[in-house]
């Protein structure tokens, strides 16, 4: 593609994008969150005492949500690209704390009392989190499909490096930067994906003068310091803003920060989940959960297992052999979902089935599994299957969010990588369960485990946890 190919491409698609529009666009679809969870919390207390509160009166309520925007401005949710899941869903969290906390105290000082406003105000906060969550998912969608949703970023790439960056800035609508161009010497077609590629690297300058494109994202793989010096001295400076992704991205991080060491760069990063004081909160958050958790879901539970007992001969419960951490074997809990004797006709399926062999050795898993019954295909496809596995949280052999629990077989698909993922409890859910679950191969797992391993929080826990429920709720992936 020749640079005046590219002009013609360029104008027609992306001369509206900006992060100002996104901005615009997320202050809106906050707004609606906001009033939603106003909503959803005068409605609560109307259904308890309806004498107490009109479920409609929470519209008049509206003077409040400028509050909240503005603390949202200061909490740098405003263009909020580029933020990872968990600190968006802590900053959403802290915010909200702050001005629903702040309605409720003004409204005691006036009062000298917390009313049934105030007990409506704080279930809204409750619900406000992840309301705010989906409605900006909702926006995140409805804006990549009218190619405004991201700031127009130039993709200097090369090698897998380049490949992987270009990837998941296309497969993901919530990065915030979305590949117009790609600057590469080694990528041989005119496009990738679709997006024009320029077998010229030195075209910085001339792109910033004619576009006005202010975010360059440098993805070169092998490259050596006099090359990559030369590349940012005359080329990518141009740019206002430059990300350097650098060639050893397996080591993923969101809180490595920078040290100096006497005029040498260096990158700091730890094993948050080797720390006594974080393994402390996990465990009392796991605690806390699954007590509070089953006892609400105590009749579900009870159902599912009758359902489970009348649809087909056998036990409910199904124990079967797993490693958890430092290797050692326990029994993972579900609910039986296949036939008693399915471990005699797994071993005759793969016999017979070259195909399903093959299925089997890449991921354990097999899609349209025969041995499978039909309740127990509901129930793997909204992994209900898998909630007796809190008994695994109570015993202390799993958390509620970790690595997945694996069998023996698969340890070789981990390869030196097993020993480090599995210092620590397995989980119920993970981080490549809601990025993929079932889809996803053994190394895409082995890089998800590693940013959780890295980046731990309590807030990226409750990430999960959140999208463990939107992904059940969708069936993506599980079977």
């Amino acid at each position: 593609m020749t640079l005046s190919e590219f002009d013609t491409w360029y104008r027609m698609r992306y001369h509206r994008t900006s992060s100002a529009i996104i901005a615009f666009a997320f202050t809106f679809s906050d707004l609606i969150a906001l009033m939603l969870s106003f909503g959803a919390g005068f409605f609560v207390v109307n259904l308890y005492d309806y004498a107490a509160i009109n479920f409609k009166s929470f519209v008049t309520y509206w003077p409040y949500v400028p509050v909240f925007l503005l603390i949202f401005q200061i909490s740098g949710l405003y263009p909020g690209i580029s933020l990872a899941p968990s600190e968006e869903f802590k900053r959403f969290t802290t915010a909200s704390f702050m001005a629903h906390g702040g309605i409720i105290l003004s409204r005691f000082v006036e009062d000298r009392d917390l009313d049934t406003i105030s007990a409506a105000f704080a279930i809204s906060f409750v619900f406000s989190t992840f309301v705010l969550l989906m409605c900006r998912t909702t926006m995140h969608y409805m804006l990549r499909k009218k190619h405004l949703g991201g700031v127009p970023a130039v993709i200097y790439g090369s090698g897998d490096l380049g490949r992987l960056v270009l990837d998941r800035l296309l497969d993901s609508v919530k990065t915030g930067y979305v590949p117009v161009l790609i600057l590469s010497e080694d990528f041989e077609a005119d496009t990738y994906r679709e997006v024009p590629v320029l077998h010229d690297i030195s075209l910085g300058s001339e792109l910033v003068r004619r576009y006005n494109i202010k975010m360059a994202i440098v993805a070169m793989q092998n490259l050596n310091e006099q090359e990559l010096t030369h590349l940012l001295n005359y080329s990518v400076s141009a740019f206002r803003y430059n990300v350097l992704i650098p060639d050893f991205f397996r080591a993923t991080n969101i809180w490595m920060t920078v040290r100096d060491f006497d005029g040498l760069l260096g990158f700091v990063t730890s094993h948050r989940l080797k720390m006594s004081w974080n393994l402390a909160i996990k465990r009392f958050i796991d605690l806390s959960l699954t007590i509070i958790g089953g006892l609400v879901i105590l009749p579900i539970l009870l159902l599912l297992a009758l359902v489970v007992k009348v649809s087909s001969p056998g036990p409910v419960l199904y124990g079967h052999k797993r490693l958890g951490c430092n290797g050692k074997s326990f029994r993972a809990y579900k609910f039986r979902s296949m036939s008693i004797d399915a471990d005699v006709r797994l071993q005759k399926l793969l016999a017979e089935n070259p195909a399903m062999r093959e299925e089997w050795e890449a991921s354990h898993k097999i899609k349209n599994d025969p041995r499978v019954t039909k309740v127990g295909r509901f129930l793997r496809r909204t992994s209900l299957d898998e909630l007796p596995q809190l008994i695994n949280v109570l015993k202390g052999e799993m958390s509620l969010v970790g690595p997945r629990p694996i069998v023996e077989d698969e340890v070789s698909k981990y390869g030196e990588d097993f020993k480090r993922i599995f210092s620590v409890k397995p989980g119920i859910s993970g981080l490549w369960q809601v990025s993929g679950r079932s889809d996803t191969d053994y190394n895409e797992r082995v890089l998800f485990d590693t940013y959780y391993l890295q980046s731990w929080s309590v807030w990226l826990d409750m990430w999960i946890l959140y999208q463990t429920i939107v992904a059940v709720c969708r069936g993506r992936g599980a079977y």
